[in-house]
């Protein structure tokens, strides 16, 4: 296959037939106006721009065959961070595929209102997420402060055995999670007044915290510093990591609303 046009006008008639039932793998939508990226995309296809109603479509030809490879993975972030670097982007996840070119441009056309929306709402922002790992360590203190704990681990010593240990480790296990999401809600609450809008994202018994923020890009500094400033306050329970600048994939949905009624 040919690699896709880099620019349309926005006005263009259809394309031809050869072109028009090429399928596309798409990167992100951006205004209309971006210089195409010069890095090369998923399997080293150039990137293009297909323009339809003041956006672009970063696309390139869809491989053969489409794999999750890291070297793909990169390709496909790198285009992003290129687009992103000139403005707001919608980012797609890996692997969005157009099965058609008028397809993309006919969707371009028809969506442009709410794709022009999202792309308003994330003018001048980034996405940094922060994770939250519980911390083991604290045993001691922990059993000092709860009762119940104290209770049971006088019980277990004065008279152990398998079945008290098992009890007594259950326990603490489970209220040094308890103890970690208390910090995990006082991260988020410390951090989302700092943020335009704040996404939670899914949990589990050693990842108590998952949680997207966009911010201003001119807030970052003041944002990493607050996250900093928690890490200390709560790291003997909560160990924190802060990922980004990313695109704005928490943020953003490129498909627009259903009709009411549907």
């Amino acid at each position: 296959m040919t690699a896709p046009a880099t620019t349309a006008p926005e006005s263009a008639a259809a394309p031809g037939p050869a072109a028009a039932l090429k399928a596309l793998y798409v990167y992100g939508i951006t205004p209309a106006g971006v210089r195409v990226p010069r890095s090369p995309g998923v399997d080293g296809s150039p990137v293009g721009l297909l323009t339809e109603s003041g956006l672009c479509a970063a696309v390139s030809d869809a491989p053969p065959r489409l794999r999750p490879r890291r070297r793909d993975l990169l390709a496909h972030q790198a285009v992003l961070d290129e687009l992103a670097a000139q403005g707001p982007v919608l980012p797609m996840r890996f692997a969005v595929l157009s099965p058609r070119t008028d397809t993309l441009i006919a969707q371009l056309r028809s969506d442009a209102a709410h794709l022009t929306r999202q792309l308003d709402g994330v003018r001048g922002c980034v996405e940094l997420n922060v994770k939250g790992t519980v911390v083991p360590g604290h045993f001691a203190d922990l059993v000092r402060r709860d009762d119940g704990l104290r209770t049971l681990a006088l019980r277990t010593r004065r008279r152990p055995d398998y079945e008290a240990n098992v009890r007594l480790g259950e326990a603490i296990a489970l209220g040094v999670r308890r103890e970690a999401r208390r910090a995990a809600r006082e991260v988020v609450d410390r951090l989302a007044p700092l943020a335009v809008r704040t996404v939670q994202g899914a949990t589990d018994d050693e990842q108590v915290l998952s949680a997207s923020f966009l911010l201003r890009s001119a807030d970052e500094a003041r944002f990493r510093a607050a996250v900093a400033e928690r890490a200390r306050a709560c790291g003997d329970r909560l160990a924190l990591s802060v990922t980004g600048p990313l695109p704005c994939y928490s943020f953003v949905d490129p498909r627009p609303a259903p009709p009411a009624g549907r």
